[in-house]
């Protein structure tokens, strides 16, 4: 159901990811990673970076994109290469704060309530990830640190985008929600 393009777009999206986020989300550090030379590029924490913010806004998106074929409309999901460069020249310059637009669903056709649900499924996807490491966080008691700083990262970052995505302010799903729902009644 994902085209070439729209894999290579998710690919691009994940690499810029890791590096946008690879300066302030770290893994944790060992005795021996202390003892051993700073590099240019760090490449534990671009992964590490990569597997923490990706899962967020990939399964965003895709939960978007696959509600909308679902209801048999058209979907493509795109990179958003200025808002992905907007975050990448940020990081470059080492800006004290990071806005960018990671990407997007393009949908087409349906009704109010078909656009209202999903507008809202993309921030739900991102309350049901933030359920998910909450409960592991509060159940499982044998987590390794690098396991327990994942889930704690994953936690907070989707309670974040949720936050965020439902303000009723264009051109966050909260604003397109809302207008659709108050459309649709």
């Amino acid at each position: 159901m994902l085209g070439l393009r729209e894999l290579l777009d998710l690919v691009i999206m994940t690499l810029a990811l890791g590096f946008i986020f690879m300066s302030s989300i770290r893994q944790p550090r060992t005795e021996y990673s202390v003892l051993t030379p700073l590099q240019r590029f760090d490449w534990d924490n671009f992964i590490f970076a990569m597997i923490v913010t990706a899962p967020a806004i990939i399964l965003h998106e895709l939960a978007h994109k696959f509600l909308a074929l679902a209801f048999g409309l058209q979907a493509l999901f795109h990179a958003s290469y200025w808002g992905l460069g907007i975050g990448v020249f940020l990081r470059i310059i080492n800006s004290p704060f990071i806005f960018f637009v990671p990407g997007y669903v393009s949908i087409q056709g349906g009704t109010a309530l078909q656009s209202a649900m999903t507008a809202v499924i993309g921030p739900l996807m991102n309350l049901a990830l933030f359920a998910g490491a909450h409960f592991i966080l509060t159940r499982k008691k044998t987590l390794t640190q690098k396991q327990a700083m994942i889930l704690y990262l994953t936690k907070q970052i989707n309670l974040f985008l949720f936050i965020f995505n439902m303000l009723p302010i264009p051109p966050f799903d909260g604003s397109k929600f809302f207008y659709s729902l108050f459309q649709a009644f």
